[in-house]
């Protein structure tokens, strides 16, 4: 785990190669950010006006027309689909019933698994029933598929038609000294390989049935309830060919099941885990163990929107920045102890979603840029980021010719701070450019004090990063910031408090005690960037070794 702050002089190495200009530290520390214009934007989107601001609501519709006429005054270009702000992300909302049929039978002894006690299930193709019948089980470890790593976790195994059972993670978050997985994946930081999502795309890539990864709160960085999906609900991208992109079944495994089922198949699960950070690992199947499901399936779909902007270059339009946030949270739930109803989400994320706009506001007021500046507020992001990956599909400006991604989801509103949190540290250049600007302000950059949550890959610049676009998010709960007012123990408590009581809940509210100085500051931070991004021939790099790196050398000939 990284645990010294960035300092300036490592993080300015290669700049002058990338064409970077080093900015004067007077004109780093102007702030174009209004914390009060950040706080009237944050209260209006996050009141209980927009209920909820859930996806396919009547709070959507309200919040949509709210953000087009921002754009609009903003000075912003439409840039949505046939001249629209808005681009249609159509979805499909799918709910397993809390009496799904579903089991495991091993040596014919039939045990039944129970949703939200044994199993938390989604079927996300939008089928009547779900039906497996007697798939055979196979163990695959952590699952990975990593050539840059020269890590293969699947062999030659064929699992067309079987379920693919993995263990939550990558190989390294429990490695010792001398197993093989040891420091090849960073440590307990969490690599694109740990992600629940990642395990069942490439169990469908490879056509399995249906994929089950076993829980256990450490390495899933979470407990079993917040695994558990509200009512088994569960949403995607509408898709041309669900079947082929799309496992019937997925589910989280409880420990406690887990070992049961591999214990009557005569296997250790514990055993298991420690040959699966081998190289030579290869897939076990559980002999004479079978799984079954058979329930029926709701499904609806939902056009949902994304709203887009853009400040079009005057040189090279068709290069482009990205700055983004999401604007939609959890709608209406049951009343909390308080009587809230509505989980509008002020830090979660309509304070970015200000942050954005006022970003905007920026930029207009100066010289057009030389690159293309898109703006864009996601739809479904909390819906495992579907509207931002449906833009990754169906993009306005080539993904190959996207200079970067910056992302804002949950800024403090603490007061100034020393620092900069900065998620997912390691991964690209971009991490360059946020110290040598936070040095303008009489900053330093501390890395995420808990990079195994893998929060680099929770939030929208994610389907980007993933399509090879060097990518930052600025997110507050990626480690107490060292606060002015209190220092870090006050920016620590701040997280544990917000992330244990308001986090997804009906307490992130605006407040008018809040002190958004230090949010305006992080806020003018990507201002900065994207301003020195925009104005220059630089095309940041993926660091070499990790994920994405390869896919970003595949498209250079579009950057020449």
């Amino acid at each position: 785990m990284l645990k010294t702050r960035l300092r300036l002089a490592s993080a300015l190495f290669g700049l002058s190669a990338l064409g970077w200009t080093p900015t004067n530290a007077a004109e780093s520390a102007t702030n174009p950010v209004d914390p009060q214009r950040l706080s009237d934007i944050t209260r209006a989107l996050s009141s209980d006006e927009f209920e909820g601001r859930a996806p396919g609501t009547p709070g959507e519709t309200k919040a949509i027309a709210y953000l087009v006429e921002q754009f609009k005054a903003a000075g912003l270009e439409p840039a949505g689909p046939k001249g629209s702000y808005t681009q249609v992300v159509p979805l499909v909302r799918t709910q397993v019933p809390m009496d799904a049929s579903m089991s495991v039978t091993v040596g014919g002894k039939r045990r039944p698994l129970v949703q939200q006690q044994d199993m938390a299930a989604l079927a996300l193709r939008p089928v009547d029933r779900v039906r497996i019948g007697n798939a055979p089980l196979v163990f695959v470890g952590y699952g990975v598929s990593a050539p840059e790593r020269g890590w293969d976790d699947y062999k030659d195994i064929d699992l067309r038609g079987k379920v693919a059972v993995y263990l939550v993670n990558d190989p390294d978050f429990e490695a010792a000294s001398g197993d093989d997985a040891f420091g090849k994946f960073g440590g307990k930081a969490a690599t694109y390989y740990a992600r629940w999502t990642y395990k069942y795309e490439e169990a469908a890539r490879r056509g399995a049935i249906a994929a089950l990864i076993v829980h256990e709160t450490e390495p899933a960085a979470y407990g079993w309830k917040t695994a558990i999906a509200p009512n088994g609900e569960g949403y995607d991208i509408v898709r041309p060919d669900a079947a082929r992109e799309r496992l019937l079944l997925q589910s989280w495994l409880h420990r406690d099941a887990a070992v049961e089922i591999f214990r009557d198949a005569g296997l250790d699960l514990e055993a298991l885990k420690q040959s699966a950070r081998s190289k030579a690992f290869r897939p076990v199947q559980l002999k004479d163990a079978t799984f079954a499901a058979d329930f029926p399936l709701a499904h609806t779909r939902i056009d949902s929107h994304n709203v887009l902007g853009r400040i079009t270059g005057q040189k090279r339009p068709r290069e482009s920045i990205m700055i983004g946030a999401h604007w939609d949270a959890y709608g209406i739930g049951e009343p909390d102890t308080n009587g809230l109803r509505f989980r509008s989400g002020a830090l979660d994320d309509a304070i970015g979603i200000a942050a954005v706009i006022e970003i905007a506001r920026a930029f207009k007021q100066g010289p057009r840029p030389d690159r293309t500046i898109l703006f864009s507020a996601w739809t479904a992001e909390e819906r495992n980021l579907l509207g931002s990956e449906y833009y990754a599909s169906h993009p306005w400006l080539p993904i190959e010719t996207t200079v970067a991604n910056f992302t804002m989801d949950v800024l403090q509103p603490n007061g100034l701070a020393r620092d900069i949190v900065l998620v997912g540290a390691g991964q690209n250049e971009l991490e360059s450019l946020l110290a040598q600007q936070a040095a303008g302000q009489g900053r330093v950059v501390t890395p995420d004090a808990k990079p195994e949550r893998g929060l680099a890959f929770r939030a929208d610049h994610f389907p980007f990063a993933k399509r090879g676009v060097p990518a930052l998010v600025l997110m507050g709960l990626g480690g107490g910031h060292d606060l002015v007012k209190g220092g870090r123990e006050a920016g620590d408590r701040w997280v544990s408090e917000f992330t244990a009581q308001c986090y997804h809940q009906a307490c992130d509210r605006w407040s008018e005690s809040w002190d958004l100085s230090g949010a305006a500051q992080d806020v003018t931070l990507v201002y900065q960037m994207a301003s020195q991004l925009a104005n220059s021939r630089a095309w940041p790099q993926w660091n070499p070794g990790t994920e994405f790196r390869a896919v970003r050398d595949a498209s250079a000939a579009q950057r020449k």
